[in-house]
């Protein structure tokens, strides 16, 4: 599935991305500082094409902080 541009309340680009059936990740894009977020989409849309901008900026405000790849434990062999 095709990514999704948009701005939000701030006029900063993301990206959406569809990850899965139960997640979604808003990626960063032409000089947004902020970290990528992830969020579950609503159960009434599996597309973000489908949603009105102010829609995704509410699903924006609301996604978490995506966590780094966990690092390799240094005890293990």
């Amino acid at each position: 599935m095709a990514q999704r541009r948009f701005a939000d309340r701030e006029g900063r680009r993301w990206e959406v991305r569809v990850r899965s059936r139960t997640e979604w990740e808003f990626e960063p894009v032409e000089g947004n500082a902020e970290a990528p977020r992830l969020a579950t989409p609503p159960g009434y849309e599996q597309d973000p094409f489908e949603m009105s901008v102010e829609e995704l900026q509410e699903l924006l405000a609301a996604a978490r902080m995506r966590r780094p790849p966990p690092k390799p434990s240094p005890f293990l062999d």
